[in-house]
Order: C-alpha cells, then structure tokens, then sequence
C-alpha cells in the first residue's frame, strides 16, 4: 500500500507567531480568539503558546527572559536548549502586524489535519465494519465528527463597524416600506397575526405553546404551507408525526375534506378527484420534512445547515421542543438544563443561518388548576430558559375545547348558559402574544376549524385586543 503523505503543517509558521508573541505581548490579541494550543502541528510549540497565553492573561509581561523560569531545562531542539531555542525565535521575530495571518495561517492546517483524520477513520471503518454497525451510523459518525470540526474550529465574527448594522437596518425597514408599511418579515398568512408581529423576523427564536388538543401543529402547517405557497423554502422537523401524518393534515386544510375521513376513506369519488389534484399541486411546493424522532441539537443543527447549502431555506419549524434532547444527545441531571441547551442552540442556530426558527412547546398542568384557562409565561415546562431565549412566544387558546368537556346536566339552566358559551366559542380561537422583544403583546382571536385543522382570519372582526 503506498504510503500516505504526512499531515499538514508549518514549523516556520507557528515559530513565527512565537516570536512576535515574545516580543509583542500584544500580538496575543489577534488571535486568541480563535486560535488554541491543539491547532499547533508541533507538540512543543503548544507548550509554549498555552504557557505564554496563560501569564499574559494573569497580567505578567512574558518575555524570553520571563518565560525561562516556567520552562523545563532538560528539553533541547536543534541541539538548543529550550531557553536558548526561545531566544532564537525572538531574535528572529517580524512584526506583531502579521501575527493574525500566522494566527489563520496555524488554525487553516490543523483544520485540515483534523478533516484528514477523519477521512482516515471513514476509510478505515468502512474496511473494516462489523457486521452489527450499520452503514447508516457510520454516516452520522462521519457527520457529526465533521460538525464538530465546523463548530469547534469555526472563527470570525467578532466586533463590526455601526455603519454596516445600521445599513441592514435601513435595509428590513425599505422591505417593510415595500409592503405598504405592514411586514419587514415572512408573513404567515393569518393577516392579523402578521399585522401585530411584521411577520416572522430573521434570527428570531419563536415559540408556539399551548396545552394539548389546542392546535399548535395545526397552526405550524398552516403557516408552513402558507409560507412555502408563497414560494419560500421551509424545514420542517416533525418529531412527533410521521411525514404521511403530517401530509394528511395538510391536504385535509387545503381540500376542506377532513382527515379523519381521508384516513377512512370515507370519500366520494369527487372527493377523491380533489385529493388527488391538492397532493399533485403540493407536490411542487418547497416544504422539506424530517420526520426523524429523539434528534439532539446538534443533529438538528447539522441537518438544518446541510439543507440550507443544498436548496436554501427562509423558516424553520420544529415540533415540539420537549422530544428533543440535549446539545450532545445525552440526559442531564434536570431537565430545566437541558432544556436550557436545547432553547439556546436554537436560537444560536437561528442567528446562524439567519431564518426565523418556530418551536412548538408543550405546556404545564398548572393551566388545568385556573379557571381562567389562558396560558402565561409561567405556564411554559422549563420556563425560565425557553422565556429567556426566545424572541416571541406565542400561545394558541381555544375556549371551544374546555366549554365541550364540561358538560353540565341537560335541561338546568347552567346547561341554557353553557349552550349559548359553546356555540359563541365554536369555531374560534385565540393566538396570545405573550412575550415579543420587538412588538405589543396582546390577543388575535383568529378562526379556527377543528375538522380540517385551519386556522384563518375572523373576517368579519379585524380588531385585535392590544
């Protein structure tokens, strides 16, 4: 077998950076940010930078001198003695301004050592796999080994001048002017809705809750398919629901025939003609869905950023917060914790990609205790991290739902009141705006249709309470 090249990397380089380090504690500024003693190919030299970054950063000014009483005397390079070889690349120093090149120039290589370590290891367990391995998990081996590179290795970022924010500010408001003056964002199709939130805004964590049975999935399609009809790409990860679930609720809102019936077959023949032609027409329609169950952050992430390169993606939904786990995919002592880690790798994503990111989120039981049933931020399981992450939090409400389990006795007059309160409920629900970083808070009573799980516009009510 013919013998693999040695690894990348550059000596000259890093005994560059040292020696402008030495001479310069300053240069230490430029890059260590983003560069770290295991970037370095030559095991010494990330002694000496991990000493040096470690007393600079106490306040101690290093210098050749300085630094000999932290050095071990035994160790000789080139027929030098350390103190010595440190000396030298002193003496042989250039100036501090090329240090954040070298810097790159350091982190660029062990990036590279580090992908060809993991091609390596591709090669060698796909030679030798066993048969109890499956080929798919060592794809999301290779995977997840080459996110960690990405994220672990990634660097820029950092400060920017005022002027280019304010120019992307300047920017979203001529969208907004555009439009008449109504959305700087995505609009989600429910007018209402979009009138108090400007649409969905890029970078934005927002977070739909309710209890179970109140509607969150449904007004997620909804505004999924409304987005993706207008010709916008939407990631939808359905933890829950199968793809073919999902497909049922979405064809069922856009044909008016319910999905129970669909699931049945209870159609007539002109029923199906008219399924067939809404799945034909959603065929085309930019909606990708993972319907992948127990995903971690990162595996999200990862998935989410692979599908942006390949096909773009303007929102990104993902249903429901509770099924996921943590950042590394393992338990934590508390959930609140890794709730935590979950609530903040998403936003972390969102302003990564720079999309709107919808989470759905369960509530707790302590809406059950209250009479007035309408949900608070209190009432989010895990609240502290998901109310402090997210941008918007948004809860869906249906009086209807609570009015139709409580029944009282047929023929008293508490059944006469309970009547006339259904049949003033049927049929409508409230989103509850209860937490916006840029906007009113506040009530959109919007309609709802349980049959086809729809949610629209009161066309007749255009006022919203706020």
């Amino acid at each position: 077998m013919t013998a693999l090249p040695a690894p990348p990397g550059n000596i000259e380089i890093e005994q560059s950076l040292h020696g402008a380090l030495l001479m310069n504690n300053q240069a230490l500024d430029h890059v260590c940010d983003f560069l770290e003693p295991r970037h370095f190919s030559e095991p010494l030299h990330a002694q000496i930078y991990d000493l040096a970054a470690t007393l600079i950063r106490t306040g101690r000014v290093v210098t050749p001198i300085s630094i000999k009483t932290y050095l071990p005397g035994h160790i000789t390079v080139g027929g030098l003695t350390l103190a010595q070889y440190i000396a030298r690349l002193a003496t042989e120093a250039t100036s501090v301004v090329n240090a954040a090149d070298y810097g790159r120039g350091i982190h660029e290589l062990a990036v590279r050592r580090a992908l060809i370590a993991i091609g390596r290891d591709m090669i060698e367990t796909a030679q030798n796999t066993p048969f109890d391995l499956p080929v798919a998990a060592q794809i999301e081996d290779a995977e997840r080994k080459l996110y960690d590179v990405a994220e672990r290795d990634r660097y820029g970022g950092g400060f920017g001048p005022f002027a280019e924010m304010a120019a992307a500010a300047i920017d979203r408001a001529a969208h907004a002017w555009q439009r008449d003056g109504t959305l700087s964002g995505l609009p989600t199709g429910l007018k209402d809705l979009d009138a108090q939130m400007g649409g969905l805004q890029a970078s934005d964590l927002i977070i739909v809750a309710g209890r179970p049975g109140m509607g969150k999935t449904a007004l997620a399609t909804n505004i999924a398919t409304n987005i993706a009809s207008a010709g916008h790409l939407v990631g939808f990860f359905s933890l829950e629901m199968s793809a073919e679930q999902l497909a049922t609720r979405i064809i069922a809102e856009r044909t008016g025939i319910s999905s129970s019936a669909i699931r049945r077959g209870a159609v007539s023949e002109a029923e199906f003609d008219r399924l067939q032609n809404a799945a034909t027409r959603m065929q085309a329609l930019p909606l990708h869905v993972d319907q992948t169950g127990g995903l971690n952050v990162a595996q999200l992430a990862a998935r989410a950023r692979r599908l942006k390169r390949r096909h773009g993606l303007d929102v990104l939904i993902v249903d429901y917060l509770q099924l996921m786990r943590g950042p590394d995919g393992k338990a934590r002592d508390s959930r609140v914790q890794e709730v935590t880690g979950i609530t903040m790798g998403l936003k972390a994503l969102a302003k990564e990609l720079n999309v709107p990111v919808i989470a759905l989120s369960q509530l707790s039981r302590a809406v059950e205790a209250r009479e007035d049933k309408r949900p608070q931020l209190s009432d989010l399981r895990e609240s502290g991290s998901i109310e402090q992450d997210a941008d918007v939090v948004l809860f869906v409400y249906r009086e209807e739902y609570y009015l139709a389990n409580r029944e009282p006795s047929p023929g008293s007059e508490e059944h006469i009141r309970w009547q006339a309160e259904l049949e003033a409920a049927t049929g409508k629900a409230e989103l509850i705006i209860g937490k916006q970083r840029h906007g009113p808070f506040g009530t959109v009573p919007v309609r709802f249709d349980a049959r086809v799980t729809r949610f629209a516009d009161l066309a007749e009510d255009r006022e919203c309470r706020f």
